[in-house]
């Protein structure tokens, strides 16, 4: 990172007291020693049409970061900050989109503004801790996600600690007090624990046990294993896990009662095997419907569902039967040429095997500078014969420029 006068007016911009940083800075006191400053500007066209909805939604969005990392607080060593506001806006350009305007389709990128970053982290030795508000993403965000792709993303206010004191262990536990959903009024004030312990035993076994006691929704307990190997020019990786939810130990009162006590299970096994440029991955996922009479199954309401199910988001909520994920990808992906990759999902109930539908997904993505991205994108949902929830089809053309100095 550098320091400049620059950094130090924009940083006071950010705080909210330029003209006292420069002013300070001038006689001699440092509020810190380094920055790196960032901006994201990711312009991006969104069409949504679901078959018996409402008027197929177009968005032209764009999404504006502005950003801080400060090295040595106060003058403290070991003692950083980050400082970040996002605005998103369609600036009344293309905005045929519910929640903007009635009688659309979702795209769920509505007008707004917040401070998506602003937390504290004091390392010494191996532990760092963390307090403020923080983006968060562990394993594949399956649990525990910052939901990137929308324009807006997820945020935690959180108390945490990352331990790296073991070798070959990477311990992560916070306490999270509020959730920032990706909606304009998506606060979701909570008193949730998590604890995620990262073990690598060899490049080809890495365990990593997980609780995630979310207040008055459940509690979830699991282990994931993954690893890679090579053999013969083929790189192997992997990964399976399994978890078990039941009833919430923590509650929030805000939230109402806790849920009921019915255990459901989770499982996932996967493989991928890399040849040059070209890639194979198969991957079985089963969120399990929930044992007794008053039914819902196995649901992840933290994570990055986007990346989970099928970019149609026919499933950001578990059916209430249960819902098995069968899916194979095949990707091509050079340094010159970007990358392209195809998705195709089946998907059944876990109660009873109902014909759920199935999905095929696409994506292009490609550099165009050392800056600038560019992605093309589509999902093509079809409603199975024994859910009714409409085909859909959505496409998306996005560039992301992101710019740190």
């Amino acid at each position: 990172m550098k320091s400049s006068k620059l950094h130090f007016v924009v940083a006071g911009i950010l705080l909210g007291t330029g003209g006292i940083a420069s002013a300070d800075n001038e006689l001699g006191f440092t509020p810190f020693t380094d920055s790196l400053l960032y901006l994201q500007l990711r312009p991006r066209f969104e069409y949504a049409d679901v078959d018996g909805g409402d008027k197929a939604a177009k968005a032209l969005t764009v999404r504006t970061v502005l950003g801080g990392e400060f090295g040595s607080v106060g003058g403290i060593k070991g003692l950083d900050g980050n400082l970040e506001a996002t605005n998103v806006s369609h600036f009344g350009i293309v905005d045929d989109y519910k929640p903007e305007q009635s009688g659309y389709d979702v795209i769920m990128d509505p007008t707004q503004t917040r401070i998506t970053q602003s937390h504290l982290a004091y390392k010494f030795d191996q532990t760092t801790l963390i307090l403020g508000r923080k983006m968060l993403g562990l394993d594949n965000q399956r649990y525990i996600g910052h939901v990137g792709w929308r324009q807006m993303p997820q945020t935690f206010d959180m108390l945490s600690v990352i331990d790296k004191s073991i070798k070959n262990l990477n311990l992560t536990a916070g306490y999270i007090k509020r959730v920032n959903r990706i909606t304009e009024n998506g606060k979701l004030d909570t008193n949730s624990v998590i604890v995620n312990a990262a073990y690598t035993v060899v490049p080809e076994l890495k365990v990593t046990p997980y609780a995630y006691l979310l207040s008055s929704f459940h509690d979830t307990f699991g282990i994931r294993a993954t690893g890679k190997t090579a053999f013969s020019g083929v790189k192997l990786s992997y990964e399976a896990e399994y978890a078990i939810q039941n009833k919430a130990t923590l509650k929030e009162e805000s939230m109402g009662n806790v849920k009921p006590d019915h255990e459901a299970d989770y499982y996932k096994l996967g493989a991928r095997a890399n040849y040059s440029d070209f890639f194979l991955s198969l991957n079985y996922e089963v969120l399990g419907e929930k044992e007794g009479s008053e039914g819902g199954a196995f649901n992840t309401p933290l994570a990055t569902l986007h990346a989970m199910n099928g970019w149609a988001d026919k499933f950001l909520k578990t059916p209430a039967a249960g819902l098995v994920d069968t899916a194979v990808t095949v990707g091509y992906i050079n340094k010159k040429y970007g990358r392209l990759i195809g998705f195709y999902h089946n998907f059944e109930s876990d109660d009873g095997g109902l014909d759920y539908g199935s999905e095929f997904d696409l994506v292009y993505a490609y550099k165009l500078s050392k800056k600038l991205n560019l992605m093309a994108k589509g999902a093509f949902y079809k409603e199975g014969d024994d859910l009714k929830n409409g085909d859909t089809n959505k496409y998306w053309l996005m560039l992301d420029y992101k710019f740190s100095q």
